[in-house]
């Protein structure tokens, strides 16, 4: 549910004592989200969002945007969520610059989006640093920064954002703006990779493969390729057949017990 992160957590209001009551309320409404109830939660940020919360502007803003609990309206969408982003709300100017960057409610707008993305990272949030460390590595919408996109990669990755996690292997893998280290590509790939991020499964099982950073292990490698192929990573395609093609029927058997197994998550 990213389009409400951290709504109970970080409003962009500090409350003060007399405003306890508006965090209690913002609190209460993503309770009520969170269990499907959007008429108990729009009823409260409605309320709140009249009154200039920015973050309950956001919120209203999602739920045009996404459908939840009103019918799809982009251009309320966008009304609301630039409010939010305008006041200064962190997760608005991120949901705005979604909007932008997809062209939905408003003319496509990569640089905007960008400018967008910049400022809610710049207060720490961690999907915004995550999506401004991919623009800035891709290039194609702004200038390519490899040293910027892993500075925004590695805070993002240190709110536990595994694609970030995975963007770093590539980074150390690639040599782009840091010197090429394998292992390093290796450890950063696992972590993406045990908390679910499909490419970083696909990049682990192929390091384990073709023993770049880590001892090759065939089986550990077409688990990890099985797992990231069932997630959808298109990088898995390269190297299934490869690694498929060494195994043994004992071998095989084993990689999809492993592949079928639930990830603990959370490694280091």
């Amino acid at each position: 549910m990213r389009w409400f992160e951290n709504l109970a957590r970080r409003p962009t209001e500090v409350p003060r004592p007399a405003d306890v009551p508006v965090a209690e309320r913002l609190a209460k409404a993503l309770d009520a989200a969170r269990r499907g109830d959007y008429a108990v939660a729009l009823g409260i940020w409605k309320m709140l969002a009249h009154a200039g919360v920015a973050r309950a502007q956001n919120n209203i803003g999602a739920c045009f945007a996404e459908g939840f609990g009103v019918e799809p309206d982009r251009d309320l969408a966008f009304r609301w969520l630039a409010l939010a982003a305008e006041a200064g709300d962190a997760v608005g100017q991120r949901n705005l610059a979604s909007l932008y960057f997809h062209g939905k409610g408003v003319a496509q707008d990569y640089r905007r989006a960008a400018e967008l993305y910049r400022a809610a990272a710049e207060q720490g949030d961690g999907p915004a640093q995550d999506m401004l460390s991919w623009m800035l590595l891709e290039g194609e919408v702004v200038e390519s920064d490899p040293a910027e996109a892993r500075r925004w990669a590695t805070a993002a990755a240190e709110q536990g954002i595994a694609s970030a996690m995975t963007r770093l292997g590539m980074l150390h893998h690639n040599a782009l703006g840091v010197p090429r280290d394998p292992a390093e590509a290796v450890r950063w790939w696992r972590r993406a990779a045990v908390r679910g991020d499909a490419d970083g499964q696909a990049m682990l099982g192929a390091a384990c493969h073709l023993g770049a950073g880590v001892a090759a292990d065939a089986v550990e490698a077409y688990a990890w390729l099985l797992r990231a192929d069932a997630a959808g990573s298109a990088l898995a395609e390269r190297y299934l057949p490869a690694a498929r093609a060494g195994l043994t029927a004992d071998e095989t058997a084993e990689a999809e017990r492993r592949a079928a197994s639930s990830l603990t998550g959370g490694g280091s």
